[in-house]
């Protein structure tokens, strides 16, 4: 008797959730690579980005949402369990996931045994681009997560085109190689994702569904076709302003780590670095717009939550620094949208809550009414998205980690850094009178009060982190 109350109760669970209908509700989660928030409806001046604009049109635009760890593996490992990098073992693009956590019950894979049929296309977890593109591969998958997978091969850098160097002087996997192809949309890595989202979609509308959509740009190499450029002037392009001693201040371990001096990107060089940026940008939102399309054709878009968000931010010169893994808002901040139908009086909205990537599982979770695992160390966002500026939100913290043994914490008026857990160095930055973190105030004694109680506040995240000294030091 016990035990068939007990699924009477987990059939409820699963079959209830506000103002949806009666089906279970679909999951639509879109994800971009190395992007920050160069989008035109977060005011970015340039970068056009149409078809995510008219999603945070009908959905909810978080200001302050920031990642856990500045790289795509860790971050995308966080995001899906639920869990900072500390406690799932995930720091950086190495690692195994399962074999870390062999019980770990991941985003998706509560959806699927929850009775959803669920789906990847392309990146979700860690993928080593371009050559997992090339090849059609995904190595750093989690097949558990998953009921079908479809990987992508594509030409990437060998596609047909101009083909222009941007950064002359760096020699690695990573540099920025920008290609204005002559091929069309569906060509490239992107387009053939949004094709297979949507074959998706047409084969599973009539059941309940999670799909995980990876789109691989603006990660280099910068790929799109020659009309996303077109959008843009290279000649106006307009790069950051910044201090010419801005690294003077900053500790030496980091100091160096992808600054220009190993990219060499002169002033018009960087031009045309933006213009392929912005180009790979404004492809990629016009393949989530396809996707977002066939949600309307399909008559799927009232009974689906639909999240974008990117895994990290993206330096482009800022601080004369390059890419990723730096603890700067540019690095740790990402885009993030969350549309919920059926929760319209915040459509159009924003908030500037400080937010976390570990935040999206309970959230999920929540709308679809699935209990999720106990462990989570997220917290569900609907309070926000009922109300963008509610004051139920308490979170005033957010915890960021890095290599080197970077860690931050981001409050509303300050940024703390902490490097190495022995004394390797410190950075304080008054985000609210200096928001382009340009003076680092960790050495001044008028703040030595400011830096000792945000010292201590990093080393108590640290420890709610599930950081393991015998594991980590």
């Amino acid at each position: 008797m016990k035990s068939l109350l007990c699924l009477l109760f987990l059939t409820l669970l699963v079959t209830s959730f506000s103002g949806a209908g009666e089906r279970r509700p679909n999951v639509l989660l879109l994800m971009a690579d190395d992007l920050n928030t160069a989008l035109s409806g977060y005011g970015h001046p340039q970068c056009q980005t149409p078809r995510l604009d008219e999603l945070a049109s009908r959905g909810v635009r978080f200001d302050g949402m920031h990642c856990q760890y500045p790289v795509c593996g860790a971050s995308r490992a966080s995001m899906m369990t639920g869990l900072y990098p500390y406690s799932n073992g995930m720091l950086g693009n190495t690692g195994n996931l399962r074999e870390n956590l062999p019980e770990v019950v991941t985003l998706s894979q509560l959806f699927r045994k929850n009775g959803y049929h669920v789906g990847r296309v392309s990146k979700i977890y860690h993928m080593g681009i371009p050559f997992e593109i090339i090849d059609g591969t995904a190595e750093h998958d989690d097949p558990l997560s998953w009921d079908e997978v479809v990987n992508i091969t594509a030409p990437e850098q060998h596609a047909p085109g101009e083909k222009t160097e941007w950064s002359p002087k760096d020699t690695s996997s990573q540099t920025f190689t920008g290609v204005e192809s002559t091929a069309g949309d569906l060509e490239h890595a992107d387009g053939m994702a949004a094709e297979a989202a949507i074959n998706f979609l047409k084969r599973n509308r009539d059941k309940p569904f999670f799909l995980g959509c990876g789109f691989v740009r603006p990660h280099v190499p910068l790929v799109a076709p020659s009309s996303y450029f077109d959008l843009y002037d290279r000649d106006a392009m307009i790069a950051p302003v910044v201090p010419e001693n801005d690294l003077d201040d900053v500790p030496e371990v980091i100091r160096e780590y992808k600054a220009n001096s190993r990219y060499g990107v002169t002033p018009e060089l960087h031009k045309g670095l933006l213009e392929a940026y912005y180009a790979s940008i404004s492809y990629m939102d016009a393949q989530v717009g396809r996707v977002l399309d066939a949600l309307d054709e399909l008559g799927l878009r009232e009974n689906t939550i639909v999240i974008f968000s990117s895994d990290h931010g993206y330096l482009l010169g800022e601080h004369h620094k390059f890419q990723k893994q730096h603890l700067f808002e540019e690095s740790t901040r990402v885009p993030f949208i969350m549309s919920v139908p059926w929760i319209p009086d915040s459509h159009g909205k924003s908030t500037g809550h400080l937010t976390e990537l570990i935040d999206l599982y309970p959230t999920v979770a929540d709308l679809a009414g699935l209990a999720p695992p106990e462990n989570l160390q997220g917290e569900s966002l609907v309070p926000v998205l009922k109300n963008p500026n509610t004051a139920e939100w308490t979170k005033d913290v957010v915890f960021t980690i890095s290599r080197n043994g970077g860690e931050s914490v981001r409050t509303t008026h300050w940024r703390f850094n902490h490097w190495g857990f022995g004394s390797k160095g410190e950075e304080l930055y008054d985000v609210k009178n200096d928001p382009g973190e340009f003076t680092n105030l960790a050495g001044d004694p008028d703040h030595a009060g400011t830096v000792e109680r945000l010292r201590n506040l990093l080393k108590s995240k640290r420890e709610e982190a599930g950081y393991d000294p015998v594991r980590y030091r």
